[in-house]
């Protein structure tokens, strides 16, 4: 498995100009290390940090922030160690306080990490031009710092930017060709790609390098399982959990891959044995909205709104109000009534303004997928004057932001209003820059056979034929276009 972290997150635009890896931007001074800085008054505190940068890169997801909660109590004045605790953890009142101590701090610290720490919080709140200005500073004052290249780059993944990571995987590599971490994403770089049997050879390369650890197997096992090996896909998931029976990612991934295969009894069997083992409630509630999208898969449409109510409800209890937006948004998705799915978003919406400490991005991100359903929704519906005003909101929100998943919204968004028109022409532009997403890819199929260009329109379609993600998106699609289709 690997954690790309988006603060948070997956869609593409062509806004490569803010991501760009320029040589030298601000031609700062070189740096005098070539490793990036850490600055804290304790040994022990250094040693938790970096034990907990170790275990951000084996994917132990909540031990690391364990480390830096340690670390901080040893130094609270340890900027790095809050900027991470802000960047991984799922609490989002633990995420806004640490990311203000981090700020507080940040003047007394080295440039190095004052830059590390402003990439951190201004991507959290919204500002990517300035984050991403301060990411890239930091590359360009650190260019041999392996660590500080695979952040980077598993952080650039999160949002999509394939080609950008890959860049900066491969120079991590350069530097050090057996350097686990940034083999693993690269593999991923390649699945992403179809390049299947380049990623299972580095999945074996990666294994060899860390035999003791979980997350190889557990990589592994997801890799197969895009591939379509569903068993080779279990083998590697069950791997991992003979090796650490509390790595709950491989507890996920076999109940994930049962929904992929299409026994969703197994998948609840499974899903509810990660639940329980939950290492914090923000995975908990995601666990659960996994698991309620198998009734989806099975088509029983009223279980599965049980769930997804019951989840909102109690995500709302606990004040995870992304969690409960997201799960309104889920059970929108799946309505067949426009209009009960528009009053699913209503409640989608709501739960983003509730008072409570939802970072900016995760407001901005959820509520462009919000904006996209409801244009959608309300074209398909008949009531244009709402479809149009959502898709201004939308192009607004978009306008202001270079968010890949903003973005992608928008995109999406445009070009499924402009299909309804039957302006496939026109519709195939924005489409394409939202070309991860089942619901664009269906129609994009769509739109390649209505213009003809029959060698894109076969290119989609086994993409998206063979998309094994376990996405409510793809719940809602690819089984229904390999049953329609199932010979090709």
């Amino acid at each position: 498995m690997r954690n790309f972290v988006s603060l948070k997150t997956l869609a593409f635009i062509a806004v490569l100009g803010c991501l760009a890896l320029p040589a030298s931007a601000h031609h700062l001074k070189k740096a005098a290390t070539a490793m990036l800085p850490v600055t804290t008054s304790s040994p022990k505190a250094r040693a938790l940090y970096e034990k907990g940068m170790a275990d951000y890169e084996n994917l132990y997801l909540e031990r690391c922030n364990d480390d830096w909660r340690a670390a901080v109590i040893e130094d609270p004045n340890f900027g790095l160690a809050w900027a991470w605790i802000a960047f991984n953890s799922g609490n989002p009142d633990e995420v806004n306080e640490a990311r203000a101590r981090a700020l507080e701090v940040a003047p007394k610290l080295t440039l190095g990490e004052q830059l590390m720490i402003s990439w951190i919080s201004k991507v959290q709140q919204g500002d990517f031009i300035g984050g991403i200005s301060a990411m890239n500073d930091m590359l360009e004052l650190y260019p041999k710092d392996k660590h500080v290249l695979y952040l980077t780059a598993n952080w650039l993944m999160g949002e999509n930017g394939t080609d950008q990571a890959e860049t900066l995987l491969k120079r991590a590599l350069a530097i050090d060709k057996s350097f686990p971490a940034a083999l693993n994403d690269l593999a991923y770089v390649d699945a992403r790609n179809r390049k299947f049997d380049q990623a299972l050879a580095a999945m074996d390369r990666y294994v060899a390098l860390l035999p003791s650890e979980p997350n190889p197997h557990d990589s592994y096992g997801e890799l197969l399982r895009m591939a379509g090996n569903f068993e080779g896909a279990l083998t590697h998931y069950r791997a991992a959990l003979k090796i650490d029976p509390d790595f709950v990612s491989s507890q996920v991934g076999l109940a994930d891959t049962y929904a992929l295969m299409g026994d969703q009894e197994q998948a609840r069997a499974e899903y509810d044995k990660a639940i329980r083992f939950a290492h914090n409630e923000t995975d908990r509630v995601n666990y659960e909205m996994q698991k309620a999208t198998t009734w989806v898969r099975q088509g029983k449409y009223v279980e599965a709104d049980k769930e997804f109510a019951n989840i909102a409800q109690i995500a709302h209890a606990k004040s995870l109000h992304l969690g409960e937006a997201q799960s309104y948004r889920h059970m929108a998705e799946y309505q067949s009534d426009d209009q009960v799915a528009l009053k699913d978003l209503k409640l989608a919406e709501d739960a983003l303004h509730h008072q409570g400490t939802i970072t900016a991005v995760d407001r901005d991100e959820e509520m462009s997928r919000v904006l996209r359903n409801r244009a959608v929704r309300a074209s398909r519906s008949g009531n244009q004057a709402l479809a149009e005003e959502s898709l201004k909101q939308l192009e607004t929100l978009a306008s202001g932001s270079r968010n890949r998943v903003i973005q992608s919204s928008y995109e999406g968004a445009q070009g499924t209003l402009l299909m309804d028109q039957k302006k496939y022409d026109e519709a195939v532009a924005p489409l394409e820059e939202d070309q991860e997403n089942p619901f664009t890819m269906e129609l994009l199929v769509q739109a390649y056979y209505e213009t003809g260009d029959t060698d894109k329109l076969h290119e989609m379609e086994a993409k998206l034929r063979g998309m094994n993600v376990p996405t409510m998106e793809q719940a809602l699609v690819v089984p229904a276009i390999r049953a329609k289709r199932p010979n090709i």
